[in-house]
């Protein structure tokens, strides 16, 4: 696979060189980033295919827990008379999924080095940066009910103070009625933007935070140049998590058994891919040249 190591700083920011590979822009560490073909996802799933197949239990466990508690709130929802919300609440729950799959990542990284892979080794990850981590989780939690609180902001400003309408009905209103169709519209419009900004801000940072010593700005830096690099690529990446994703909800929620820890798995694999292991960049000096010309193949 042709892979080139890109890792210049922005044009006219004064950079130095990191002794642990890459370059750095103020406080911020470019760590090196790989140009990957576009047909890399389908290997991605391929890869995560197997590894559920080595740990079948453990990988099935991790999308009961998903599932679980998708359904969980779901019947929240439900209990509580806004039903409507559900479609809403399902996209948002995504948002929190890869900090969720850090014992996939794990699993994925000790079956990549033969070693066994025991539920103990999946609970008790051994992370890099457990601070930055644990801030990126309360990061996305915080995006996850600013998701919930925007999805009825529209609904109120669109509709006004009326109770939610049950299911069926308020599907048949999104669908046949003007002010349905605008809130449709520009909630699909808002959801796609946050979802977009979500992805590329953790595409490649969760993983990233767990295997390496990094900040947290560092890491969503890396994630964002991770997806400019790779522009196509990346929505290609982000077409098939949504599809499989949405998948494993409208399966009753039963396919996120299988379609979680497939996507948890594959994600491993991408970072892999996209972030190459910093003992195979060379020394720092070997990094700068490649800085200085990034189409220089690796």
């Amino acid at each position: 696979m042709s892979q080139e190591h890109v890792a210049s700083p922005a044009a006219g920011a004064p950079a130095t060189t990191d002794r642990l590979g890459g370059n750095r822009v103020g406080y911020v560490r470019l760590i090196p980033i790989a140009k990957v073909p576009m047909e890399a996802p389908w290997r991605w799933l391929g890869r995560g295919f197997r590894d559920m197949a080595r740990a079948p239990l453990l990988s099935v466990a991790y999308g009961a827990v998903f599932a679980l508690i998708a359904v969980l709130l779901l019947l929240g929802l439900w209990y509580a008379g806004v039903p409507a919300l559900i479609l809403p609440m399902a996209g948002g729950f995504l948002l929190v999924g890869p900090i969720m799959a850090a014992g996939l990542y794990r699993m994925s990284s000790l079956i990549e080095r033969g070693q066994k892979v025991t539920l103990r080794d999946t609970l008790l990850v051994n992370i890099q940066s457990p601070g930055q981590l644990a801030f990126m989780g309360v990061a996305l939690m915080i995006a996850f009910f600013a998701w919930v609180e925007i999805a009825l902001l529209l609904f109120m400003l669109v509709f006004g103070p009326i109770a939610m309408p049950p299911v069926p009905e308020f599907i048949q209103t999104l669908l046949l009625e003007p002010r349905g169709l605008v809130l449709l519209t520009v909630g699909t419009f808002l959801g796609a933007v946050i979802a977009a900004i979500i992805f590329a801000s953790t595409v490649v940072s969760i993983p990233l935070l767990m295997v390496r010593e990094v900040d947290v700005v560092t890491a969503i830096v890396t994630s964002l140049r991770a997806v400019a690099i790779n522009p196509g690529l990346m929505i290609l990446w982000a077409i098939l998590i949504a599809v499989i994703m949405a998948l494993g909800f409208a399966l009753l929620f039963a396919g996120l058994l299988i379609a979680f820890p497939l996507i948890g798995h594959a994600t491993w694999h991408a970072f892999r891919d996209v972030v190459p292991d910093e003992d195979k960049l060379g020394p720092p000096s070997e990094l700068s040249a490649q800085a200085e010309s990034p189409d220089q193949p690796s």
